[in-house]
């Protein structure tokens, strides 16, 4: 069941509506606000949509990442698997 979070991103207090609990939503805001902290540092222009869309790129690259690093290792465990059923069977 979703209910609704207040979180603040940027300064901006906003109401999402999530089924993850209270304190995976705080994580997923420090994370948040923590790239955009990295990035905004990093920035001389600290323009918001600039700062918001880098993070967004960097984020998403991550996750690409994640989700290769995932379907590597699964392939990995059933070649493994088929090795174990192949020495099972000599």
């Amino acid at each position: 069941m979703k209910k609704s979070h207040a979180v603040t991103v940027l300064g901006r207090e906003l109401s999402v509506r999530s089924s993850a609990s209270e304190e995976k939503v705080a994580a997923v805001e420090t994370f948040v606000n923590g790239k955009l902290q990295e990035i905004g540092s990093a920035l001389k222009n600290g323009d918001a949509q600039l700062v918001l869309t880098l993070a967004l790129l960097n984020a998403s690259e991550e996750l690409l990442e994640l989700r290769s690093r995932q379907n590597q290792d699964a392939d990995v465990e059933n070649r493994i698997g088929a090795m174990i059923v192949t020495l099972e069977s000599i």
